[in-house]
């Protein structure tokens, strides 16, 4: 493989990395932001109506940020008939030609994130809900994670087409 591509690979592997291990300590927060809101509304009955929609943001962060590490380390769900039967290299030729379709929905995904984000900021959107959160910070996180899930298929992609031809990328 050329050098661009092993540094490509490297690089948005380590990007992707730092940015997998943050998002996995949102579940502290949301955690923290429930008991919040438990503990105010049994104890000194306030009900907090932020927090719900605050925790389903913070959820939604926390997948779309951690998609991309989740697919460096091949922990997304598959299923499974037929692959565990196959070669190393049949492995790397079957993931080579099948993350092309992933990347196709990715980048679909991915141009409908960046209009509907351009939306939300050029017309100040909202949710419709008692609190009226405005949606663009959230749809800037949900877009920008779509695009480090894209830059990952991309490397992985790379690592596949290189372990097909028998000269794996560590």
């Amino acid at each position: 493989m050329p050098k661009a591509a092993q540094a490509y690979v490297r690089f948005i592997d380590d990007l992707n990395r730092r940015v997998g291990r943050f998002s996995m300590y949102l579940v502290f927060v949301m955690g923290a932001l429930l008991l919040y809101s438990t503990l105010s509304r049994v104890l000194f009955h306030v009900p907090v109506n932020w927090v719900l929609e605050t925790t389903q943001f913070l959820l939604s962060a926390y997948y779309l940020l951690g998609g991309a590490y989740t697919l460096q380390l091949d922990q997304h769900v598959r299923m499974d008939l037929f692959y565990g039967r196959l070669s190393p290299h049949r492995k790397a030729v079957t993931d080579a030609i099948t993350i092309l379709f992933v990347l196709f929905y990715l980048g679909v995904l991915f141009l409908g994130g960046v209009s509907s984000t351009h939306y939300a900021i050029a017309f100040g959107q909202k949710n419709y809900s008692a609190w009226a959160p405005p949606l663009w910070p959230i749809k800037i996180v949900m877009t920008a994670g779509i695009f480090l899930m894209l830059l990952q298929c991309i490397s992985t992609f790379i690592k596949d087409v290189a372990a097909a031809r028998g000269k794996p990328i560590a």
